[in-house]
């Protein structure tokens, strides 16, 4: 940042964090112990697409990469469009293995990274549900580095179950670098993995 930059008072992006994904292994535990949410094996990395070549070499390089363990009883990834025009890449895991789960995502944020394509990325969701499935998401804003609680409710109207959510912040308040600008707690509709 330069001196202009100080002068204008424009501030240097924060730059993305992607390890806190790392964080949500331990995270998992707490979320189980503290609300009874328990991973599903699924979770996403939502982003916006670009038309190219080298753009379509890294979407292959990430399914070769994560689709090398389904000769081993592995799910192949699965890219999406939604109704928006973002492109979504579901990862399947066992539920109890969030670890393996957390580094496919990051490995998929990463190669996008690396790839020159960090702009594009939104974010990323790991999914759970309690004894009575309700579903849940925590989202990894990719340009805030934070993570914030979604938790639409059951039945298909797109309504949020608001107080849930300020629970799992409460709960998740030491394990995770949580959002702490509710305006920028998106909604995520029928987002894969949720």
């Amino acid at each position: 940042m330069g001196l202009l930059d100080t002068i204008l008072g424009r501030s240097k992006p924060v730059r993305p964090d992607l390890d806190q994904l790392f964080a949500v292994p331990s995270a998992a535990l707490t979320l189980q112990a503290g609300a009874g949410f328990a991973p599903t094996g699924l979770g996403s990395v939502c982003f916006a697409g670009v038309e190219g070549a080298t753009f379509a070499r890294i979407q292959q390089d990430v399914r070769e990469l994560l689709d090398a363990d389904t000769g081993r009883d592995g799910v192949p990834v699965e890219f999406s469009q939604d109704a928006y025009g973002y492109t979504w890449l579901l990862s399947h895991r066992p539920a109890e293995d969030t670890a393996a789960l957390v580094n496919d995502l990051h490995a998929v944020n990463t190669l996008l990274q690396d790839g020159g394509f960090g702009p594009h990325l939104l974010c990323s969701l790991i999914g759970f549900r309690d004894a009575r499935d309700r579903p849940l998401a925590l989202v990894y804003l990719y340009k805030r580095g934070t993570f914030y609680p979604f938790a639409p409710r059951p039945g298909g109207a797109e309504q949020r179950d608001n107080q849930l959510e300020l629970q799992v912040r409460a709960v998740l308040g030491d394990d995770l670098r949580v959002e702490k600008d509710l305006s920028r707690w998106f909604p995520v509709w029928g987002a894969p993995g949720l």
